[in-house]
């Protein structure tokens, strides 16, 4: 049932229940032009005593509203939308100054809007394309679609930066001649491993596994009844003999090779598939007394019992694991249940743990026979020589197509097909032939760049529509972090794609394809910082159970939550409120939520108001904390910036730094209070601190407590700049839903940056209000802003640049 619209929706003080306010459906407002005086009056009275020329604001760039055009707010964005986006979240005037009273600024802001909206629609602006290069996720994910090749790609390709807080974005995906011969180095490696090579070298592939991972659980992906270990997906280059072997984390303690449980012996096993190919023995007396006697060689010895005879695997990808036989009872704690293995030295459960996992091979090749590859590669096999050239063409024409990510001409395979003869001339067979064209539509500019053609009749300046064929790839690289498939290019290159109804249905058919995992999991974990995870290291005295199954446990979780909220089409507002989340047995356990067994994540209801949404998220919290305390300032910046997207500007100079472990100093509160009475800090402290005050019932590491580490009840109890008196996560989660359009809109923006590859302009503005004005009529459903952003002029148009853009001739690249 669809949330009828009030006005108190957008009250400066909020004070009710749990329920969320309505969504807004814009009335017709009044142009600000069309009544400049009164505006300026109240301008004059309530807001130009601190924005004017002669005062800077104390933080940040000044707003001189005194200079400021009303008379055409439109010819002058970049001071109205400031000023939109401060009345929008309730941040002006400042608590405790005369104010106009809520419905005279609602007004006024809402005529802000029309006037900005106005002179944007009436000279459209889609921003400027640039040229984009893949970074390396995007690179991994597209040649897992072309090929079948599900391959890290990380070891070729730095690291790609980024900027606006995402890595997608165009601007800052630099080229350099290092970087191309990244490209190059990750085409031969992805070639081979497509194409398969029983000629290869062999070679070790190490799989290590985090010293902070508790190795005592069952490993989603490997067999039921095992504990611990490793699950890879590996790619055997050729049909032959590989050899496995696992490694064990090596342990100061008692001297020994790692497994202190060593009266008893342990099962180790090799799966392939889910199936144990291989198993070996570990521990016990023996090798208790060979410790006591030679620690070198009990360590080679259980590395050689460890390590498999040649086993034979056929080409392709497969599930390899390394793991121990689980058999309840024989952890040698006996102190107390310790949910991580290790403190410090002591590894506290008993059992071994692996560090690695290692594929050796291939030994003894006999050939490469079918692989999922191969089947896609291969789409026709060449029964006499006189065939093979026109077979070579043919799956190299049919390669290029999804590449090049449009249809393509025989000048397009001119120059793969120049590198088929090369190999076939040096002697290589036909496959050889064909790994060499792969390695040059691979490397080509084509497929590592994403660059789009203007029209030879649209002139310099102006904007125009963007083709289906560049709009199938803007959408697939949106939606999949990858090229499009041929349902998408077919329909791009019949000229359908943008056609009524059409756009749509492909939207929420690629939501629905596990292909939009990547763009959940590269999405979230930039925007809300979930690749930062893995620098977080907890103080180990204070938190003897936070380990890497716990932090990896806090990702999944977050994502989960964003994949449901996209695929059920739930409301964005969901993310701050869902009334359940994901969690397996070790992170229910951390939360103290019962009832949760297993490694496997489920759908679990979440009765606490303080624990529903992302406010109840180990991911955020444990990200906003220091080592040893909660960071009510890092907290608090966190949400301004992440929910509300009003990062404060950076500290003034010479700022002092809080020492919340100095007892002189009292309370991290207190000294923040005091910290805040200077009116430069209170700028900023005075939007941060209440947030993160609000929070202080959640540790660093997630966790409820209704006491500080002092033994101090816990004071969550704050205002918001606007006024609003809360009490901790529940109240603020109330306070921050009180403007769904706020929160609704911070999404719309990341998401916008994400899908144009660059920062939005203030004439995006008009845009981001525009898909949000379409999506409140569904409770700002989350999949209704998706297809606002890929309706939106910025998606479809772009501006020209140049009066000619055109690429270079195929084949002279």
């Amino acid at each position: 049932m669809k949330r009828t619209w009030r006005i108190a929706a957008l009250a400066l003080v909020f004070t009710g229940s749990s329920v969320r306010a309505a969504p807004m459906v814009s009335q017709a407002a009044p142009d600000a032009g069309g009544a400049p005086a009164e505006y300026r009056a109240m301008l004059d009275r309530y807001c130009v005593t601190c924005h004017n020329q002669r005062r800077d604001v104390p933080a940040g760039a000044p707003l001189r509203l005194d200079l400021a055009n009303l008379e055409d707010p439109g010819a002058d964005p970049a001071t109205w939308e400031a000023v939109v986006r401060k009345l929008g979240v309730g941040a002006m005037p400042p608590e405790g100054s005369p104010t106009p009273g809520p419905e005279a600024l609602t007004a006024f802001r809402s005529a802000l809007i029309a006037s900005l909206d106005r002179a944007a629609a009436a000279a459209p602006n889609p921003g400027r394309y640039v040229v984009h290069r893949l970074n390396r996720n995007e690179y991994a994910h597209a040649v897992r679609d072309l090929l079948g090749v599900d391959e890290d790609v990380a070891g070729f390709l730095p690291s790609d930066g980024g900027d606006f807080g995402f890595d997608n974005i165009a601007g800052a995906l630099k080229s350099s001649p290092m970087l191309i011969e990244g490209y190059l180095e990750a085409a031969l490696h992805v070639s081979d491993l497509a194409v398969g090579d029983a000629r290869a070298e062999p070679a070790t592939s190490t799989y290590s596994i985090s010293t902070e991972v508790t190795q005592r659980e069952h490993v989603d992906g490997l067999p039921i009844g095992t504990r611990g270990g490793v699950v890879v997906r590996h790619t055997f280059p050729a049909d032959a003999e590989y050899v496995f072997s696992g490694r064990l984390l090596q342990t100061v303690a008692e001297g020994y090779v790692g497994v202190e449980g060593h009266e008893t012996p342990f099962d180790f096993i090799v799966t392939i598939d889910g199936a144990e190919v291989f198993s070996a023995r570990i521990g016990g007396p023996e090798d208790h007394e060979m410790n006591a006697r030679n620690i070198t060689v009990a360590r080679e010895a259980i590395d050689g019992r460890m390590t498999s005879p040649p086993i034979r695997v056929p080409a392709g990808p497969r599930d390899v694991g390394f793991t121990f036989i689980d058999r309840p009872g024989q952890e040698q704690n006996v102190w107390r249940p310790a949910l991580r293995d290790t403190q410090e030295a002591h590894n506290a459960s008993g059992l071994p743990r692996l560090r690695s996992g290692n594929i050796d091979g291939p030994y003894n090749a006999t050939g490469v026979g079918e692989t999922p590859s191969r089947r896609r590669v291969f789409v026709c096999e060449p029964a006499s020589p006189g065939e093979e050239t026109p077979c070579a063409e043919e799956i190299l024409t049919t390669v290029a197509r999804r590449a090049f990510r449009r249809p393509v001409a025989s000048a397009d395979t001119r120059a793969p097909m120049a590198f088929y003869r090369r190999a076939r001339d040096d002697g290589g067979d036909f496959d050889a032939g064909i790994r060499a064209g792969l390695v040059r539509i691979l490397s080509s500019p084509r497929f590592v760049f994403r660059a789009e053609e203007d029209p030879d009749d649209v002139p310099r300046d102006a904007a125009h529509r963007i083709s289906d064929i560049e709009l199938a790839s803007r959408l697939s690289f949106f939606l999949w972090s990858s090229i499009p498939d041929d349902a998408l290019l077919d329909l791009a290159a019949a000229g359908r794609l943008s056609a009524p109804g059409v756009l749509d249905a492909q939207v929420r058919r690629m939501i629905a394809d596990p292909r939009a995992d990547a763009m959940i999991v590269e999405f979230v974990g930039q925007w809300l910082q979930l690749r930062n995870l893995d620098k977080v290291t907890p103080d180990l005295l204070l938190f003897p159970d936070f380990d890497d199954n716990v932090r990896q446990a806090f990702r999944k979780e977050t994502e989960l939550l964003f994949s449901s909220v996209l695929r059920e089409n739930r409301s964005v507002l969901d993310l701050m409120d869902a009334d359940y989340t994901f969690l397996n047995e070790r992170l229910a356990r951390h939360y103290g939520i019962p009832g949760v067994y297993g490694s496997r994540f489920r759908r679990v209801s979440i009765a606490d108001p303080n624990r529903r949404g992302l406010l109840g998220h180990g991911s955020f919290l444990a990200l906003t904390a220091a080592a040893d305390r909660t960071s009510p300032i890092m907290r608090g910046e966190y949400v301004i910036s992440n929910f509300l997207n009003t990062p404060p500007p950076p500290p003034p100079p010479a700022v002092f730094e809080l020492d919340p472990a100095a007892p002189a100093e009292g309370s991290v509160r207190e000294q923040l209070e005091r910290h805040s009475a200077n009116p430069v800090c209170a700028s900023c402290h005075r939007y941060m601190d209440p947030v993160g005050f609000a929070l202080e019932n959640f540790n660093a590491v997630g966790q409820w407590r209704d006491a500080a580490p002092d033994g101090q009840a816990i004071d969550s109890a704050g205002r918001l700049a606007d006024g609003t008196r809360i009490d901790g996560p529940a109240a603020l989660r109330n306070a921050l839903l009180a403007r769904p359009e706020v929160f609704a809109g911070t999404v719309t923006e990341k998401l916008m940056t994400y899908a144009l590859g660059r920062g939005l302009e203030l004439a995006d503005m008009p845009e981001v209000r525009g898909i949000l004005r379409d999506a409140a009529p569904d409770d700002y459903a989350l999949q209704s802003i998706v297809r606002g952003i890929v309706r939106s002029p910025a998606f479809r148009m772009r501006t020209k640049l140049f009066d000619s853009m055109a690429p270079p001739a195929p084949g002279e690249e």
